[in-house]
């Protein structure tokens, strides 16, 4: 009885924000590092379908690094970065196209299915919409850097997205884009997020993750700091708290909640229902960056 009402008292926490939320746009992104994990993708699948189900508009963007450098490997191509950026010559966007855009949408899709939901690729064989542009990056000196295929998006089609939101449908959103005379180009899932996130004016940004938010200690997961705001964010990186890898995505946040989204969230996708701790529960379980 003890444990059937803490699972009452729980849905009774959560009733307030799914009540808040509903009607509200979030945009997901799911990286490389949860796509490699079976059990936790289901359960984060599964998040997602809740969220839906109770009037949230969730919105899914993917990219699949770590399925693109395997099949790079099998074709003898050795995976190169520029700036953090995979280098992208022809051969490599024709897998990247395969492996992300096709495979691993198709397969995001057929398995959102499979637990009961609808779902909807918007991919180049159905219904693309990002457009973009040849990302331009400089290196020290001042020189332009040869990314290949390597693009940011300008446009993304809001109209479509509403739709099939407001039908019930999930999109799903891998990320790669195609410029006005066709070109398809290679993006980072993390800036694709943050855009389609700031195009449909969304309530709230996720990055699913493998960590537990941003922390205090990079050694020590129980110094996850729970909420920031824009300027402490900011302070942190300053600091030198917040280095490496981290500091791109920390400055996507902010730039992101400068431009309209309430708030940003970083959950450890590796926790079983995290996603849902995070979003209907008081004190959640990751970090969120919001202005104030």
């Amino acid at each position: 009885m003890k444990t059937a009402i803490e699972k009452a008292d729980t849905l009774i926490e959560a009733l307030g924000w799914i009540r808040k939320f509903r009607d509200k746009t979030t945009v997901i992104k799911l990286g490389g590092s949860v796509l490699a994990d079976e059990d936790a993708l289901h359960h984060l699948l599964l998040d997602i379908h809740f969220m839906e189900t109770v009037g949230m508009r969730p919105v899914v963007v993917h990219g699949a690094g770590a399925r693109i450098s395997a099949a790079m490997q099998s074709a003898g191509i050795e995976s190169r970065f520029v700036k953090g950026r995979r280098y992208t010559d022809q051969r490599t966007l024709e897998i990247v196209e395969r492996v992300l855009a096709v495979e691993t949408n198709n397969d995001l899709a057929d398995r959102f299915e499979k637990i009961g939901g609808r779902a909807k690729t918007l991919n180049f064989e159905s219904t693309p919409v990002l457009q973009g542009k040849l990302l331009k990056l400089a290196d020290d000196d001042g020189m332009d850097v040869d990314l290949g295929f390597v693009g940011e998006v300008t446009r993304v089609e809001r109209q479509v997205i509403d739709e099939l939101c407001h039908d019930g449908q999930t999109p799903f959103i891998p990320s790669m884009c195609a410029t006005e005379d066709g070109q398809k180009l290679n993006v980072n899932a993390d800036t694709v997020a943050t855009t389609v996130a700031q195009q449909l004016s969304a309530d709230k940004l996720v990055f699913i993750s493998d960590v537990p938010g941003v922390l205090r200690d990079p050694d020590d997961p129980s110094s996850s700091i729970s909420s920031l705001t824009v300027a402490a964010a900011e302070q942190l990186i300053k600091d030198g708290v917040i280095t490496g890898g981290m500091i791109p995505k920390i400055e996507a946040c902010i730039e992101t909640v400068r431009r309209g989204v309430k708030k940003v969230h970083i959950v450890d996708g590796r926790l079983r229902h995290g996603l849902l701790m995070e979003v209907y529960t008081s004190s959640g379980i990751g970090t969120v960056i919001t202005e104030n």
